[in-house]
């Protein structure tokens, strides 16, 4: 029997450990994909204790302790911090074949040095063990983004945002982790959504752009995405849970537009073409900036209305989508490619059913020479986000494409102690080419092999974003 996760946790052959011990393990992080606050991380205040830290905004364990049966006053409520954390140790114990039960104790072990498994017994000591050491200027936010050697991390920022705590962090020289910001333009792209004639006033007003037409929506987005550029930004990223693709017209998109404006609901055919045209004019805009984007993809999210009504969105009651996404993604991808604005671009999908339409969707628009991967698949995602999801992910990749021009794993979490993650990641590529290897598949090539190992890890993420 082995060992409860040692230091060979997930590596199953000699080659698997080789690989992980002397190229992975060590390699920097680039977290091109997060929700982290840049508030939080410019203000570096010190969390009130190990619940305040754990279960502050992970709707991935808050998920799990519904499912147990604990009471939301201990999940999203006001209830005692203790006792959400002693909740939350008598629900972990159970959660077997759970990736939180991984997630969890590698978090314990890499940012606490604490190797006992936590268990409603253990927690009291676990509590104070953790408490103790939050009271310390090492493990403040930003010590915590340092201690794994992360390089560079992505926000996610709405265009209308003014920026200020990622120009505190610039201007900061005693903090060395690049922190730049996401263009992530949903509301302006959702023209079904409440709050939509609001926030185009919101853009207006910050752009400068009085906002007449679809053109005008268009020429305030070019406007806030060339200000995030002059911050660094380097990636743009959408929540397409339904992927729009209909005729490219103005007219129809104009006409959506004044409904909205008017306070009128646009039906779905206007929805679809307002979208639309904004898609491929957001892909020229990227792509004259020379940046990548990002489409994430099949995800059914605030499913429980009396929840939502409650505590808002991203609390735990999303789901995957059934829709089908293959013509219109296409479609949307080769209308930006005719335009010859194809950005870099990285597609995710929620359902793994869609596995192999991503894998070969991106095979698909592989035609900028010099790029090795403009096309991405990009990492398994939330719910897939899982030792056999990564496998599912990196083997389809691996079949369908090119693994060894991946851009690796991101955490697209909000906790500040999510970095551990890139280690599962880590092991569970190294363990998957390691067998590989052993089943002479691939030969044991090392000098190959570390390429391979380390590119995956960060080398191809500092290439493909450029930072």
């Amino acid at each position: 029997m082995k060992q409860f996760m040692d230091e060979d946790f997930l590596l199953s052959t000699p080659t698997a450990r080789t690989l992980y011990h002397e190229f992975a393990e060590k390699m920097p992080i680039i977290d091109y994909h997060c929700h982290l606050v840049p508030k939080e991380i410019a203000e570096n205040k010190p969390f009130r204790n190990i619940t305040h830290l754990f279960l502050g905004g992970d709707h991935y364990k808050w998920r799990f302790m519904a499912s147990m049966g604990v009471d939301d006053k201990f999940i999203r409520g006001d209830g005692d911090e203790y006792e959400k954390f002693l909740c939350y140790a008598r629900c972990i114990s159970m959660a077997i074949g759970n990736p939180l039960y991984h997630w969890t104790h590698l978090e314990l072990k890499r940012v606490f040095g604490i190797s006992e498994p936590l268990t409603e017994k253990t927690a009291p000591m676990i509590w104070e063990k953790c408490n103790a050491l939050l009271a310390t200027p090492d493990f403040l936010p930003r010590r915590l983004i340092e201690r794994f050697d992360v390089r560079v991390v992505c926000t996610t920022d709405d265009p209308v945002d003014t920026l200020e705590y990622h120009e505190m962090l610039a201007k900061d020289e005693s903090f060395k982790v690049k922190v730049l910001p996401t263009f992530r333009p949903d509301k302006a792209v959702k023209i079904d959504l409440d709050g939509f004639k609001e926030y185009i006033q919101k853009l207006s007003a910050v752009s400068g752009i009085k906002i007449e037409t679809v053109d005008d929506v268009v020429k305030a987005l070019r406007n806030r995405a060339e200000f995030f550029a002059t911050h660094g930004c380097r990636i743009s990223d959408h929540a397409l849970d339904t992927v729009p693709y209909t005729e490219n017209s103005f007219e129809k998109a104009q006409a959506a537009l004044i409904k909205a404006l008017n306070g009128e609901k646009p039906d779905a055919c206007e929805v679809d073409a307002y979208r639309t045209y904004l898609m491929i004019g957001l892909g020229k805009i990227y792509h004259d900036l020379d940046w990548a984007q990002q489409y994430h993809m099949n995800a059914q999210r605030n499913n429980n209305g009396p929840i939502y009504r409650k505590y808002g969105a991203d609390v735990g009651f999303d789901s995957i989508s059934d829709e089908m996404i293959s013509a219109k993604l296409n479609k949307l991808l080769n209308a930006q490619e005719e335009n010859g604005c194809l950005p870099r671009t990285i597609l995710y999908t929620l359902n793994p059913a869609a596995n192999y339409i991503l894998g070969t969707a991106i095979g698909n628009f592989q035609t900028q020479g010099g790029i090795a991967g403009k096309m991405q698949f990009g990492s398994a995602w939330w719910f897939c986000d899982q030792k056999d999801g990564m496998y599912e992910h990196m083997r389809t990749l691996a079949a369908l494409g090119a693994l060894s021009a991946f851009v690796g794993m991101l955490t697209d979490s909000r906790s500040f102690v999510s970095y551990p993650r890139h280690e599962y990641f880590r092991r569970i590529m190294c363990d998957m080419i390691g067998q590989w290897v052993e089943n002479g598949e691939y030969p044991c090539d090392m000098e190959a092999l570390k390429k391979i190992v380390q590119g995956i890890c960060f080398e191809n993420a500092e290439k493909y974003f450029r930072f």
